[in-house]
């Protein structure tokens, strides 16, 4: 059995009791992520050991960094306004240039969520009849992902740079991790055995381990499945929290390295005050 090491970070601009959200990570270890202080939402990327604070030009007081690749290009969402998921837009952010990536039959909101070494990127977005649907964007042309088992719900969470593509899907049964593979267009349910309230899928790196999270009834926990076998990754620090809070500690990452990395634990902030965006459709 493989021993994983935990380690903490925390941005160091961070001023709010919601702490730090790691949300992604490429083969070099870089990361980015989520802080928050007294004038919104920012996000991050952890380099070498320093923090550069990343916020969309278009946002008003919330963006968040989800997804890089080897070549340093970043996505993610931030909020152009305050009035609910229509001002929600994923963006592009590659050598200092934002790029707004907005789904062409999204009418509430896209988020951006991973990208792999070829610049396909991955997310989902809302239509106008309440139906969230997964997307790809590769060559400047969007394909809908939508899993055959879901019911009105399937986010594209994460892709390598083979194009296959893990997420999670909602029907009568509950929450599901999926595999889609572009050979042949299969869905694969991922449901981690130990789940009693949903399995999610975030990332999957070129050997094929895919790491997320799944809920039972003492809380949420990461996981591993590598080789056909689910690991649960608990980071020994991480207290539990039900899932059906706002804040939930949870091990999450929209990629790993090619050689096995665990997912980073993470805080998932309520943002409370009312001086901030609502937060994004919880993942």
């Amino acid at each position: 059995m493989p021993v994983y090491t935990y380690t903490t970070f925390d941005d160091p601009l961070n001023t709010s009791g919601d702490g730090t959200l790691a949300s992604g990570i490429n083969d070099t270890g870089q990361i980015v992520g989520t802080y928050a202080d007294a004038s919104g939402v920012h996000g991050f990327l952890l380099s070498g050991g320093s923090y550069t604070t990343l916020d969309a030009p278009l946002a008003q007081q919330y963006t968040a960094a989800q997804g890089i690749n080897g070549a340093g290009q970043i996505v993610g969402l931030y909020f152009s306004n305050h009035f609910g998921h229509a001002g929600l837009h994923g963006f592009l952010y590659n050598k200092g240039v934002y790029t707004t990536l907005d789904h062409p039959l999204a009418a509430n909101g896209t988020e951006a969520v991973g990208i792999n070494a070829t610049g396909e990127i991955v997310g989902f977005y809302g239509d106008s009849a309440g139906n969230v649907h997964g997307f790809l964007l590769s060559g400047g042309s969007y394909t809908t992902l939508d899993d055959p088992l879901a019911a009105h719900r399937t986010l594209a969470l994460g892709i390598d740079d083979k194009g296959r593509i893990v997420g999670s899907y909602d029907n009568a049964s509950g929450r599901h991790g999926f595999l889609y593979n572009p050979s042949g267009g299969s869905y694969t349910t991922l449901d981690d055995p130990l789940a009693t309230d949903g399995t999610e899928a975030f990332g999957i790196n070129g050997n094929g381990q895919i790491v997320g999270r799944y809920f039972d009834a003492s809380g949420t926990h990461g996981f591993l499945y590598s080789g056909g076998i689910y690991i649960t990754l608990d980071d020994p620090l991480a207290t539990k929290v039900p899932m059906q809070l706002g804040s939930t500690i949870q091990a999450r990452s929209s990629g790993i390295t090619p050689t096995l990395l665990a997912p980073m634990v993470s805080l998932k902030p309520p943002y409370r005050t009312r001086r901030r965006p609502p937060p994004p459709p919880p993942i």
